[in-house]
């Protein structure tokens, strides 16, 4: 797995839209990854990122959610819960390999990662992650890093 200090991945994988995304991660990136759509954990993370989304994007930080489920899948996700962030769609793992996390079981384990500087900043492991309140741990970080000058 990435740690901080590794340079970040090249990635590019199809939004919910369908349309090609590759992340700068140059800019402050959250990339987050989680198991599958519409299962608790996961909708609760999801909406955790997107109550606190204005405050990222008001601190220029981009956010991403990855899970290995397909483009219509994510769509469907995306729009039942109102989510205004890009949901890349990993159904071959390429993107969460490139990260160094296991996709054998079809699904990945529940992993944060930000990214600036073209290099892995922090790692959030899912032992220490709830879902809820996640998204807020993050963003306080990552603003007393890149917002605040930290």
């Amino acid at each position: 797995m990435l740690e901080p200090g590794m340079p970040a991945p090249e990635v590019s994988a199809q939004n919910q839209f369908g349309e090609p995304v590759t992340p700068d991660f140059e800019e402050p990136t959250v990339v987050y990854f989680y198991p599958e759509d519409f299962t608790g954990g996961c909708t609760i993370e999801a909406r955790d990122f997107q109550e606190h989304l204005p405050q990222f994007r008001e601190g220029g930080i981009t956010v991403y959610g990855v899970s290995m489920d397909d483009v219509s899948t994510h769509d469907e996700f995306a729009e039942e819960e109102g989510l205004l962030y890009d949901l890349l769609a990993d159904p071959d793992g390429t993107v969460a390999e490139a990260f160094g996390l296991d996709t054998s079981g079809g699904r990945t384990d529940r992993q944060t990662f930000v990214l600036a500087d073209g290099e892995v900043k922090s790692v959030y492991d899912p032992d220490r992650s709830d879902p809820e309140g996640h998204a807020e741990e993050v963003l306080r970080d990552v603003r007393n890093e890149y917002v605040q000058g930290g």
